[in-house]
């Protein structure tokens, strides 16, 4: 029986073998990812004071946005190898930092389109990218990529497909850990009243910084032009900057030289 479903059913790295069909295992915990990050939306939107129909839209577009960018950057940096082989072009990993910032800005411009209180969508896709980046994060673990450094502690493990390094810190449940806490905790703060975008700064700052210490536990990429930091240390410190920025203006518009005591009239 056992042998059975091992020749239906193969999980190898990066794919989960089905007879002859192939589906590749991240994807799959994307795709699932992003519709509980939809599905949450609906509810978030309801706390940060959006229509939620709008807010389900502007998710779809954003989603349709990084598919088509991300597609359309991989095709431009090598045309010939798109001519030659296309769908074996599209079927590759595109999503980069250079195509997640330009389908920022189009989803910025998408908002003020649509006229739609950018602080509060923010506020409410907060706790949605949090679950997403759970999903993302047990897919990788369940794939083996992203790996982290070795270690001797009694929880680590061994990297799918990779004895030489033996066991290895588990820095995607690492990472996991800390999607969950920040969804609960965003989730938490969206249900008090709070002003516009104060969520979504707390999350950019709380996410930045735990993902800046916690990637240092994981292998390093091969970084070129001479970076000190990994891509996404760098991205993670944008993020907590960001984050640092909104809270400031938050605390300069509440502090009591903006806000002075009103003087009671006799």
């Amino acid at each position: 029986m056992a042998s059975d479903f091992q020749t239906i059913a193969m999980l190898i790295p990066g794919v989960v073998r089905v007879g002859s069909l192939r589906v590749p295992v991240f994807g799959v915990f994307a795709a699932v990812g992003l519709v509980g990050a939809l599905w949450l939306s609906q509810r978030t939107a309801r706390a940060a004071g959006v229509d939620s129909e709008k807010l389900w839209d502007a998710g779809m577009f954003a989603v349709v946005t990084a598919f088509v960018v991300s597609r359309v950057l991989v095709v431009a940096m090598d045309v010939r190898a798109f001519m030659a082989y296309p769908l074996l072009v599209l079927s590759l990993p595109s999503l980069t930092y250079g195509g997640m910032a330009l389908t920022s800005v189009l989803v910025w411009l998408w908002l003020r389109w649509k006229k739609l209180p950018v602080l509060r969508v923010m506020d409410a896709w907060a706790p949605c990218a949090m679950v997403l980046w759970a999903a993302l994060s047990l897919g990788h673990f369940v794939e083996g990529t992203d790996a982290g450094m070795p270690t001797k502690l009694p929880w680590g493990v061994v990297t799918v497909g990779d004895t030489v390094l033996g066991k290895v810190h588990p820095v995607q449940l690492y990472m996991l850990g800390a999607a969950i806490w920040l969804l609960v905790w965003s989730m938490r703060m969206l249900s008090r009243q709070h002003d516009a975008g104060i969520v979504a700064g707390r999350v950019l700052q709380d996410a930045g910084i735990l993902y800046f210490f916690l990637d240092m536990l994981a292998q390093p990429t091969d970084v070129s032009g001479g970076l000190w930091l990994d891509p996404g240390q760098i991205v993670a410190l944008a993020c907590y900057i960001t984050g640092m920025v909104w809270k400031s203006r938050w605390l300069i518009l509440n502090s009591p030289r903006m806000n002075p005591p009103r003087m009671e009239t006799a």
